[in-house]
């Protein structure tokens, strides 16, 4: 087994592509990890902005949460519409170029390409943060370890569709029983004491009030307890990647992925003011996340604490694989329509479009350097994206909707229309509520982003109406092109290169660059290993040209005397033969100088259709 197998897996097969569908069971963690685990962090992020306001900010949290879950309910609703209307797959960026045109398409497409490099960045500095309120001394590494995990969860993610499902499978479920578990118990507790239960382990009491309730207030803790939310429109993104019947199974991930996290919200929000919870200041001495301290005052610091904060950290790290999951596709989708480059329409070697999650791995690892992983400092960004795609998605359903009509079509609509106008709204509320905060960034990269996908549009398009043609191959002015063939030596590299050049062309020049014993060398041998032997074989004589170099330049003298060969001889072609040296080992390389690429390269961009070039590989066999 060589080191790719090792990391990645065998190679699969294009027709193993069936195979490598999941169901419910792997397409909740797949699909699902994004939303579920932001009740780890949504929550929190709506108290953190409540913390001037001291131990009185829970009790805010409890409306809002409702506002939150009742708006998740509409988007719920809006995306089954969606995957029955598009059940190959209807992703925000699909539905809006579809019924709303190409800009509209576009300012999804970079809403949501923004929205996944966040959804990674934010999840696995969220898992890093809960393992730092559980183990503080390990907080000056913060960001060694996202970079690592981010790492770790590229590699899973190369590995294909079905091993990933099969690997988030089990921290899924233990996360999901420990997080339900913990709220079934709190709130018997929470009962069973009339609404004021005793904590096992009182939490930290916040003192001195700062600052006081007001409607901005509110308005900014709303916005940022939709991040929530973030992650919905996965499973209709997806939807391909399901067994059949495809868009059944996508439904039934997308109603059990929705139910769990609505009663993780409103269980959450209910327990916090009742045991009296606050959040602590994120990135400061003795931070303890919301999580972390209800655990500790419903279950006390035994074994099923660790055992959920370790369920936690492990979910929060890997719901960063929901972005990794939907950004190749939706990469893919947009390069298939020359908005960004061919290569992210490539199935890799595990049938999964490896250079979508390169891309997203290196822009992740990029987010986390610059914000130091720190889940606060990015919480500003997010949200803005994912609301944004879900209010052109919704709004390209209701026009989907008023094309097609059908039974039921008026129903679909309303309920499409209704989503599109609450996504529509809390955007507006996220965007303005955040902007001061960094949502501003987001604002510029977006323009930015469609800009960008213009560009490789235009230059696809130039490219294409460059080379296109339809006339016959032209049959004049064919000759023998001239041959250049640059050597340092004589060796049986060179004479593999001269025996390939003697079968093309009846006029050789074979190139040295002279600076040094090598070229007395050669010249005393020239007549008695290339003149003699081709004078008796009855083929043509090479001449030798040896190039001055006062300087001992040796890739400019060559490419000069190319280029003004081409100048010369206006009616013929030439031909620049590199013997290139094949070692067996790629370290070997590390050995040998990289003439061979710098002429190919200064050859290949000089501009002119007449030069070509060729490489002739002597393999080494030890």
């Amino acid at each position: 087994m060589n080191i790719a197998d090792a990391l990645f897996g065998r190679p699969l097969a294009t027709e193993e592509e069936k195979a490598e569908r999941i169901g419910p069971l792997k397409g909740i963690p797949i699909f699902g990890l994004d939303a579920l685990s932001s009740a780890a962090y949504g929550p929190e992020a709506a108290l953190t902005l409540l913390i001037p306001l001291g131990m009185a900010g829970a009790i805010y949290v409890w409306p809002i949460t409702i506002g939150i879950v009742v708006l998740l309910g509409i988007v719920y609703f809006s995306y089954r519409q969606t995957i029955s209307a598009y059940p190959h797959g209807g992703g925000s960026y699909t539905v809006a170029t579809e019924n709303l045109g190409e800009r509209a398409g576009l300012l999804a497409a970079a809403a949501l390409m923004i929205d996944y490099v966040l959804t990674a960045a934010v999840g696995i500095s969220a898992g890093v943060g809960a393992l730092v309120s559980a183990v503080p001394s390990l907080q000056s590494q913060t960001l060694h370890l996202c970079l690592g995990i981010l790492i770790l969860i590229t590699l899973i993610n190369l590995r294909g569709v079905q091993e990933t499902g099969g690997v988030f499978l089990l921290p899924t479920y233990v996360f999901i029983a420990c997080l339900l578990g913990l709220i079934a118990v709190g709130i018997f507790k929470t009962l069973v004491a009339g609404g004021h239960p005793v904590p096992v382990v009182v939490p930290p009491k916040i003192t001195g009030i700062t600052g006081s309730v007001s409607a901005w207030l509110l308005l900014r803790t709303f916005s940022s307890g939709c991040t929530a939310m973030t992650g919905v429109e996965a499973v209709s993104n997806g939807v391909m990647a399901f067994r059949e019947p495809s868009d059944k199974c996508a439904k039934l991930t997308l109603t059990i992925i929705i139910a769990i996290l609505m009663v993780m919200l409103l269980g959450i929000a209910y327990l916090v003011p009742a045991y009296g919870i606050a959040a602590t200041d994120p990135g400061m001495p003795g931070y303890d996340s919301v999580l972390s301290q209800l655990l500790a005052a419903v279950m006390g610091r035994g074994a099923f604490y660790w055992l959920s904060i370790g369920s936690i950290l492990v979910v929060l790290s890997l719901s960063a694989n929901t972005a990794f999951a939907d950004f190749p596709r939706l990469a893919r989708a947009i390069a298939e329509n020359g908005y960004l480059p061919h290569a992210f329409v490539i199935r890799g070697r595990r049938l999964v479009f490896a250079q979508g999650v390169y891309a997203l791995a290196l822009l992740t690892g990029l987010l986390l350097i610059i914000f130091g992983g720190i889940t606060d400092r990015l919480i500003p960004l997010y949200a803005v994206g994912a609301f944004l795609a879900f209010t052109l998605s919704q709004a390209g359903m209701v026009m989907h909707w008023r094309r097609t009509g059908g039974p039921g079509a008026g129903r679909s609509m309303f309920v499409n229309a209704l989503g599109a106008a609450a996504t529509g709204i809390t955007t507006l509320v996220v965007l303005v509520a955040k902007f001061v905060d960094g949502a501003w960034i987001t604002v510029l990269l977006i323009p930015a982003l469609i800009l960008m996908m213009r560009s490789v549009r235009h230059h696809y398009a130039q490219v294409a109406l460059e080379i296109r043609t339809s006339a016959p191959v032209h049959t004049d002015g064919l000759a023998e092109p001239v041959v250049l063939l640059p050597i340092d030596r004589w060796s049986l590299v060179s004479e593999k290169a001269l025996r390939y050049a003697w079968t093309l062309s009846r006029e050789i020049h074979v190139l040295h660059v002279g600076c040094g014993e090598d070229t007395d060398q050669l010249c005393r041998q020239w007549s008695e290993v290339v003149e003699k032997p081709a004078k008796m074989a009855g083929l043509p004589l090479p001449q030798l040209v040896v190039l001055a170099s006062p300087y001992r330049f040796i890739v400019k003298p060559i490419v000069n005397y190319a280029i003004q060969q081409q100048i010369a001889q206006p009616d013929r072609n030439i031909t620049v033969l590199i013997p290139e040296l094949v070692e067996s080992h790629w370290y070997h390389y590390l050995l040998h100088n990289n003439r061979p690429e710098a002429i190919r390269a200064l050859l290949l961009f000089n501009g002119n259709q007449r030069i070509t070039v060729v490489s002739v590989p002597y393999h080494l066999v030890s």
